[in-house]
């Protein structure tokens, strides 16, 4: 471990990934939404806390769309991904939330985290080995939902024993899984806290999202996803990142961000020249991110994403039945003023909703000027109302 490790760990528990898998023998494997199963799969997932002897403690955290199972504390290293497990991955994405008297309270909760089904760091995605060839899965890898990659967690709440959870939590595309999960598995929550997110896929995030499936498949190194044995399609998943990006923050705390960038020439750029910090800043998002994060999996999880569908997901009239079956369920939701990802007033009819399903609801609005990403980046804004909303029996 390096110094500067050495000095994070004394501020920050280390934390290690562990496994599940699903299916192969003696285990039913994954039935998917359209169909097919996969057999096996690995979960790949972590705990902070203990778990009360009544399970009744638990806390399912879903992570937003190129998150890990890594949620709090330090982790060097995770097996068979340390190519994708940059720096930036090692530090919990969650990290100043979780934790002895923080917003998830592991003196009081159990917490779990785990990695998407279709993810890339651990759980079985496009890059893993697929048992029948050899070698990765690549394009061969099924289309999935939103309702598989929650299937797949619910077997590992069954593994741990938990008949039902406290709370479920997400922020942004993790929202709209907590969202899915209460629906689908309505007797198995308590508390439902979505944080930025829409309950439906709106028409500007249809447009963002295929915008970056779109620069993914265009990269002439794609090879309809079967490029893992050659050089990955860092262009078009940088440029997917940067369409990405620009909906996160707002465009003031970006500004001041790109005043510490390096003006230069991008070697790919054959005629443009870099002429304001800010295009070098947005460059720098894109690059450091196909460092960390597989194209495959980018777009599996977006394709889950453009597809959701709640109401069809649970076979319901419209969305106020859908929620109807919530009704033992308490929610709390977030907006974010200055969010541009998911608009505020995405929330405003998630609550309306809630209320014609006669479902008791808060619905907090935090004024901030990062934009989407406040939910990451400012826990003394949100830490009080989640401490307060979780204590409650």
């Amino acid at each position: 471990m390096n110094l500067e490790a050495a000095s994070i760990t004394e501020r920050t528990p280390v934390a290690q990934t562990e496994f599940l898998t699903l299916g192969g023998p003696g285990s039913e494997p994954l039935q998917l939404q359209n169909g097919e199963c996969l057999d096996p799969v690995t979960v790949a997932y972590q705990t902070y806390g203990t778990l009360s002897p009544d399970r009744d403690n638990a806390i399912l955290l879903f992570h937003a769309l190129s998150g890990s199972q890594n949620a709090a504390g330090y982790n060097p290293s995770v097996p068979g991904v340390e190519d994708l497990w940059t720096e930036e991955c090692r530090i919990g994405w969650w990290d100043d939330f979780i934790g002895p008297g923080r917003a998830l309270d592991t003196e009081r909760f159990f917490v779990v985290c785990a990695n998407y089904l279709g993810g890339c760091y651990g759980s079985t995605g496009p890059s893993s080995i697929e048992p029948a060839t050899g070698k990765p899965y690549g394009s061969r890898f099924p289309r999935i939902s939103l309702c598989d990659i929650v299937d797949a967690q619910m077997r590992l709440v069954d593994s741990l024993g938990i008949g039902r959870l406290h709370a479920t939590i997400g922020g942004s595309l993790g929202g709209l899984l907590a969202l899915t999960m209460s629906t689908r598995y309505p007797d198995r929550v308590r508390i439902v806290i979505p944080i930025a997110c829409s309950h439906e896929v709106t028409i500007l995030q249809r447009i963002h999202n295929f915008e970056q499936v779109y620069a993914i498949e265009s990269d002439p190194c794609f090879l309809g996803g079967d490029y893992y044995d050659g050089p990955p399609p860092r262009k078009g998943l940088a440029l997917a990142r940067m369409i990405a990006h620009k909906t996160y923050i707002s465009l003031k705390v970006m500004e001041n961000r790109a005043r510490g960038e390096v003006v230069r020439r991008e070697e790919d750029l054959k005629r443009y020249e870099i002429t304001h910090p800010v295009e070098s800043y947005m460059l720098h998002q894109g690059q450091k991110f196909v460092d960390r994060f597989d194209a495959n999996t980018y777009i599996r999880i977006m394709e889950a994403w453009q597809r959701a569908d709640l109401v069809a997901d649970t076979g319901a009239k419209d969305i106020v039945e859908v929620f109807s079956q919530c009704r033992d369920q308490r929610f709390m939701i977030f907006s974010i003023d200055s969010d541009v990802c998911s608009y505020p007033e995405e929330q405003d009819s998630l609550e309306r909703i809630l209320k014609r399903s006669e479902i008791p609801v808060q619905h907090i609005t935090v004024h901030s000027e990062k934009g989407h990403d406040a939910f990451l980046l400012e826990p003394e804004l949100f830490t009080p109302y989640l401490s307060y909303t979780l204590k409650e029996k």
